[in-house]
C-alpha cells in the first residue's frame, strides 16, 4: 500500500510560481511511476506531468510544457512539480498519483494510488 500527501498549493498571482510536493509512505517508492493530475470545477481530472521510476523519463502535457517541471527524489520518497509562469487557467485541485506500471503510463486508469489533492488558485 502507498500513501500520498501533497503540499505546497495556495493562491498566487498570474506570472508567479509555486512548487508542489508529494511525500510517499509505504514500500517501493523507487519503483513507482509518479504523476501529477489536476481537476478544475466541472472538468475531468487530467494528467499534467509524470516521471518514471528513475527520473530519467518525463512527460508534460502541452498546456504546461516549458512552464512546469516534474522531478523526484527517491531518497526522500518525494515527487515535485515546479510551476512557473502560472496562468489563471492553471487554477485547479492538483493530485499526486502513483502507478506500479513500469511503462510510465499517461492514462489516469493506470494510477492506483492517489493523494487528497491541494488547491492551486491563480488570480489575474
Amino acid at each position: 500500500q502507498v500513501q500520498l500527501a501533497e503540499s505546497g498549493g495556495g493562491l498566487v498571482q498570474a506570472g508567479g510560481s509555486l512548487r508542489l510536493s508529494c511525500a510517499a509512505s509505504g514500500r517501493g517508492f523507487g519503483s513507482l511511476t509518479m504523476g501529477w493530475f489536476r481537476q478544475a470545477p466541472g472538468k475531468d481530472r487530467d494528467l499534467v506531468a509524470r516521471v518514471n521510476w528513475s527520473g530519467g523519463s518525463t512527460y508534460h502535457a502541452d498546456s504546461v510544457k516549458g512552464r512546469f517541471t516534474i522531478s523526484r527524489d527517491n531518497a526522500k520518497s518525494t515527487v515535485y512539480l515546479q510551476m512557473n509562469s502560472l496562468k489563471p487557467e492553471d487554477t485547479a485541485v492538483y493530485y499526486c498519483a502513483a502507478s506500479r506500471f513500469v511503462s510510465a503510463p499517461t492514462n489516469r486508469d493506470a494510477y492506483a494510488y492517489w493523494g487528497q489533492g491541494t488547491q492551486v488558485t491563480v488570480s489575474s
